[in-house]
């Protein structure tokens, strides 16, 4: 007889399967979940912990600010570098190591005597975000085919909000036995994290290995290289040269096809004509910021993670005070937000997916802008009303938004770099992202505690940062959905350039 919880288990990685298309990618896609999740997870458990942890150190809101933003200031130093290792060694190997790392963080964090040990604890959990972003970004392209990208990252950032509402419910309801154990509970899943990295094989570079719907297994790059494993016959790989980053034009991709239906020219400063593996760290950084379309969506990116991040920060405090309700009431409405992101990064993707195979060019630039637009108009009633249900119902529907604009964004920034060029383009992009993390907790801390004080501090916080999300939009809308064609035909023309 099956024992009914299996019964389910099986069913959903069923249906998993059906989603995503086939039983390899599934396996691609529950691991960068799981990955995105760990970084997520660590975040959301300070914030579920700011009460007990202001208690047990004596600090205030802005200690609690810094140590949310430490391990992102790290991970910004360190992203650079990370993606430069990206583009040069094996991605699954690199993403194991870290995520080990990561589990003996979080370990030391539950063991810290004082602030400042958990602090310098925190430190290494930077590196797991600097090595994560441009690693999972690199991989995602070398996976996938370019049509469903955006469907796919939606997909994977769940994880990101899946560890964040676990971080939120399980470790704010641990926290009540004590601060320490949220840390010590999240060490736990590390070592499934690192099992689900080590068994993934490190995709051929440029296509070869990109999983075609149904595939039952992944090709190595190895495989392709020795001739023991043929590269999928998709329509990204057809013409690849296994394990090449500067593979043939894809001309098969719908953003280029889009793209080329609208009839634009590339911009001649975002073209590239030598080999990305020849290019410099300095040369690199200088590419991915000559390619205007990125400047201006790291720029969206980064302006919503912040609110995001300052916001994740002090939710639980702030729900308690402004709504009157307990923590454990103040989690669940968390887990709403959650709930909330969750839908909306599952089908911004896939909006902005299906608008492109239509032929609109800019889809996915332009379902991210109007979709954090009217996240921040609906953010603004529900930080005013004082009812707890009625603002569980507006701000569920504001993080359902804000969840839709990520995944198209993410695609968008593959569709607009050469391929040889995704980890280091990602890591100058997790650079402000991290900058961001880090600054938003340390200036809603400051402005709650300092500037506005008293027990509506954080909503008149909350309220000012609002202008982010709305800078966000501005700028995606009046820039990005102008510029996002021409710089992917740019990227199409140098893909050509340096295959020849």
């Amino acid at each position: 007889m099956a024992v009914p919880g299996t019964a389910l288990a099986r069913h959903g990685v069923r249906r998993l399967e059906h989603l995503v298309g086939g039983r390899a990618r599934r396996q691609v896609v529950v691991a960068f979940a799981c990955v995105l999740a760990l970084d997520s997870a660590d975040k959301a458990t300070v914030g579920a912990n700011a009460t007990q942890l202001q208690s047990a150190f004596g600090i205030g809101k802005a200690q609690i600010g810094l140590l949310l933003a430490v391990g992102s200031a790290i991970g910004a130093l360190a992203t650079i570098p990370a993606g430069m290792l990206v583009d040069r060694v094996r991605r699954t190997r690199l993403i194991a190591i870290a995520v080990l790392w990561w589990g003996v963080a979080m370990l030391l964090s539950g063991f810290a005597t004082g602030l400042l040990f958990l602090l310098l604890a925190r430190v290494a959990l930077g590196l797991v975000t600097a090595v994560s972003g441009p690693a999972v970004a690199s991989l995602v392209g070398d996976y996938f085919p370019e049509h469903d990208r955006g469907r796919i990252y939606g997909y994977v950032l769940a994880g990101e909000l899946i560890g964040a509402g676990f971080g939120f419910v399980v470790s704010g309801q641990l926290a009540a036995l004590s601060w320490r154990a949220p840390f010590f509970f999240l060490v736990v899943p590390t070592l499934l994290v690192f099992w689900l990295i080590r068994r993934l094989p490190e995709p051929a570079r440029g296509g070869a290995s990109r999983l075609p719907g149904g595939a039952d297994e992944i090709r190595s790059a190895d495989d392709i290289e020795s001739g023991r494993a043929d590269p999928f016959p998709t329509e990204s790989a057809g013409k690849a040269n296994a394990g090449n980053a500067n593979a043939g034009s894809q001309e098969s991709d719908l953003a280029r096809k889009a793209a080329r239906r609208a009839n634009v020219a590339p911009r001649p400063e975002a073209l590239l004509d030598r080999d990305p593996a020849q290019l410099s760290l300095w040369e690199a950084v200088r590419y991915v910021l000559r390619v205007r379309t990125n400047v201006v969506l790291i720029t969206a990116s980064a302006l919503g993670y912040f609110f995001f991040s300052g916001v994740r920060g002090f939710a639980i405090e702030f729900s308690e005070k402004h709504y009157r309700i307990g923590q454990g009431a103040a989690s669940s409405l968390t887990l709403l937000l959650g709930i909330g992101a969750l839908l909306g990064v599952l089908s911004g993707g896939r909006l902005a997916d299906r608008l492109l195979a239509r032929g609109r060019a800019a889809a996915r630039v332009e379902v991210p802008g109007v979709s954090v637009l009217l996240a921040g108009l609906i953010f603004v009633p529900a930080l005013l009303v004082t009812n707890a249900w009625l603002a569980a119902g507006l701000l569920m529907v504001a993080a359902l938004f804000l969840g839709m604009s990520t995944p198209p964004l993410d695609a968008a920034r593959l569709d607009i770099i050469h391929p040889g060029m995704w980890g280091r383009a990602e890591g100058v992009r997790t650079v402000l992202r991290n900058g961001a993390d880090a600054s938003a907790p340390v200036l809603f801390g400051v402005l709650a505690q300092t500037v506005f004080g008293g027990d509506s501090g954080l909503q008149y916080t909350f309220l000012v940062m609002l202008l982010a999300l709305f800078a966000s939009a501005v700028i995606t809308l009046s820039y990005g959905r102008r510029e996002y064609p021409r710089d992917v035909i740019a990227a199409a023309r140098s893909l050509e350039r340096t295959a020849e």
